[in-house]
C-alpha cells in the first residue's frame, strides 16, 4: 500500500463518519452549526450567534458555547468510526460572544487509547480572539458510526 493511501483512506473515513453523524444530529443542525474541516482526531465547526442564543446580559448563553464545543468534540472523537461518547467535559469562558459573532470551535485529539481519549477544543470569534477553552474525555462504546462495508 502506498504511504499516502492509508492517510487518504483515514481522511475519507473521517469525512464520511462526520456526514453520517451530522445527518442524525438534530441539535447541531438546529443551532446552525456547520462542519468546515474534518480529519482523524480533528474537527472544526462554526456557529453564528443568533438573537435566540442570547442570555439576559445580551451575550451568547454559556450552555450554547458548551454545546458548540461538545459537538466539535463529538465529531473529532468519532472520526475513526468507533462509536464514542463523552465521559467528561469542562469549559472555561474567557470572554463573551455577542449577537452576530461567527464562532469557530476546533477540536484536537491530545491522547487516545483503546477505550479513552482526551480532546482540547478552542472556541474563537471572527477576530481570532479566544472565547472559551473546553477539555473533554471520551469513552469508546460498542459499535461503529457507519455499518461495516
Amino acid at each position: 500500500m502506498e504511504p499516502g493511501h492509508e492517510a487518504s483512506a483515514a481522511q475519507r473515513l473521517a469525512e464520511r463518519v462526520a456526514a453520517a453523524l451530522y445527518e442524525r444530529d438534530r441539535a447541531s443542525q438546529a443551532l446552525g452549526m456547520a462542519i468546515v474541516a474534518m480529519r482523524p482526531g480533528f474537527a472544526r465547526l462554526t456557529m453564528k450567534v443568533r438573537a435566540d442564543m442570547l442570555n439576559g446580559h445580551e451575550l451568547c448563553h454559556g450552555g450554547l458555547l458548551f454545546t458548540l464545543a461538545d459537538s466539535a468534540f463529538a465529531f473529532a472523537c468519532n472520526s475513526y468510526n468507533e462509536s464514542t461518547v463523552a465521559a467528561a467535559g469542562a469549559i472555561d469562558f474567557l470572554q463573551g460572544a455577542r449577537l452576530g459573532d461567527e464562532l469557530t470551535a476546533e477540536a484536537r485529539e491530545l491522547w487516545r487509547s483503546r477505550r479513552n481519549g482526551l480532546y482540547e477544543i478552542v472556541i474563537c470569534n471572527q477576530h481570532g480572539e479566544r472565547v472559551a477553552l473546553f477539555r473533554g474525555r471520551s469513552y469508546r462504546i460498542e459499535g461503529q458510526v457507519l455499518p461495516p462495508e
